[in-house]
């Protein structure tokens, strides 16, 4: 709420607002919200969900999480899954040197490397698995972030896509959580997506048709709702 002026400003020239040009409360304030879904559901439920997935960073994988920001979620995989190999990347640099601190301190630098990248060009190929948390809808060109995706999985791998929850059809929104997501989207996501390239606009309530469009236009041939919850959904996406 604190950069309400810049968002009214946004609404009037329709450049959007990115996500680093918010105040340093927000990052914050969004791993705080995300945190505890993550901690209930990543490990127990979502992983599981996936096919083959589990076992194989069990055995030892190397996993991309795009879009990290404080690290939370690549963390507790790193702690679940001590034979894997992580890489988190995000395009904002305090948020990358939060994540190196965190990692730090829950004693997982040795399987953790957090680098600043933007979606459409991290680094790596040959990825076993890579995931998207609550990230894909605020990007400008979220197709072009899937073809990059395509590009760095190997050819049995898999992509998660961690989604707000939303129904396709809008009238299916109109509940309490749908209204928090729609404000969020309105203050955050949308602006977002429209200070970048090609500023799609996906925003928080895409949806699973809308987003399973994106995904295949991209080159993804198999897409499914893997697992959801009151607060998300979960696709998994493959070649």
């Amino acid at each position: 709420m604190k950069d309400e002026p810049k968002i009214t400003e946004a609404f009037r020239t329709g450049k959007g607002v990115g996500w680093h040009e918010h105040d340093s409360c927000l990052f914050f304030g969004t791993e705080r919200f995300f945190r505890p879904n993550y901690r209930s559901h990543l490990i127990n439920e979502w992983i599981p969900a996936m096919d083959h997935v589990e076992s194989k960073l069990k055995a030892g994988a190397r996993v991309a999480d795009v879009g990290c920001g404080l690290g939370t979620s690549t963390i507790l995989m790193a702690q679940a899954y001590p034979k894997s190999q992580f890489f988190g990347f995000d395009y904002h640099q305090d948020s990358i040197d939060m994540a190196r601190a965190a990692a730090a301190k829950a004693g997982v630098p040795d399987r953790v490397k957090f680098e600043v990248a933007k979606a459409k060009d991290y680094p790596g190929k040959g990825y076993d698995f890579v995931a998207f948390f609550d990230c894909l809808h605020d990007m400008g060109d979220p197709e072009g972030a899937a073809r990059h995706v395509l590009q760095t999985l190997e050819a049995n791998g898999a992509w998660m896509i961690v989604e707000p929850f939303a129904n396709d059809k809008l009238e299916d929104n109109f509940n309490p959580i749908g209204r928090v997501y729609y404000a969020a989207s309105t203050m955050l996501c949308t602006p977002a997506s429209l200070s970048q390239e090609v500023g799609l606009g996906l925003g928080a309530q895409a949806g699973e048709g809308r987003l399973s469009k994106v995904l295949k236009s991209a080159g993804f041939t198999r897409v499914r709702r893997a697992a959801e919850t009151p607060f998300n959904i979960v696709l998994e996406a493959r070649p």
